[in-house]
């Protein structure tokens, strides 16, 4: 996998995670800041790391399952991998100026 196709999966990548929303938040998880990385190795094999708001979240499986489901339809990728990390812990802080906006946190 070239460089520029790598960027061109990572961009669609985001563009997706655009589409996954917590629920109970009006706000996608990749604005809230829930996504920490993204990796694409280069037999096109997709591992996520991201958080959720809070531990405990009673979304979490919906939120994993729409993500997977997103992320697995992208032409290209092979296979996605979704790890729930809370290292660091999420904070407000990690939204999108946007997030925080529409949210009401400005």
């Amino acid at each position: 996998m070239t460089p520029e196709e790598k960027i061109a999966l990572e961009e669609k990548v985001v563009e997706m995670l655009r589409t996954v929303f917590d629920p109970e938040i009006p706000v996608d998880i990749y604005s809230l800041g829930l996504v920490y990385k993204i990796d694409i190795d280069d037999d096109a094999n997709l591992h996520i790391d991201m958080t959720l708001t809070a531990p405990n979240c009673p979304a979490a499986d919906f939120i994993v399952d729409d993500a997977r489901i997103k992320l697995e339809s992208i032409k290209g990728i092979k296979s996605v991998d979704i790890r729930i990390v809370f290292e660091p812990e999420w904070t407000k802080d990690m939204m999108s100026e946007e997030a925080k906006l529409d949210l009401g946190f400005l």
